[in-house]
């Protein structure tokens, strides 16, 4: 610990202190006894792996799928993958919904056409056939 912690901690513990003194006498020896046993099982900061300190923070802040020593990981690019695969997906079946529509609407113009009431001398006019494959502007 560095001086700036020490002097932190020194400011720390009497609001720490107040804050216990309503306890119960046997939640205080819990969480006396909590706090030794992870003291135990805590390495000297020198000898903690960076893989330990890593986890350290499991939980914290959600899961990011990448590790400070191991960039990402699989799961993020599967996760990546999928999402790109559903977009593409998605745009795949609005454009065939946008042509079966667009299919549709002209069949039932086609019908319409002809199931009209004109004679047959129109359908086989050369006018009637341009204005047929003329773009509406």
């Amino acid at each position: 610990m560095s001086a700036h912690d020490n002097e932190f901690a020194k400011k720390l513990k009497p609001y720490l202190d107040s804050s216990t003194a309503d306890l119960k006498a046997g939640t205080a020896y819990k969480l006396q006894l909590a706090r030794q046993a992870a003291l135990a099982r805590l390495a000297p900061p020198d000898r903690v792996p960076a893989v330990r300190m890593s986890h350290a923070l499991a939980g914290a802040g959600g899961d990011t799928g990448t590790s400070p020593v191991t960039g990402p990981s699989w799961r993020s690019y599967l996760r990546l993958g999928v999402g790109i695969l559903l977009i593409a997906l998605a745009a795949f079946g609005y454009q065939q919904w946008q042509a079966y529509e667009q299919m549709t609407e002209l069949e039932e113009t086609d019908a319409a056409i002809l199931s009209s009431d004109l004679p047959i001398d129109a359908y086989l006019d050369r006018g009637f056939q341009n204005w047929l494959t003329d773009e509406p502007e």
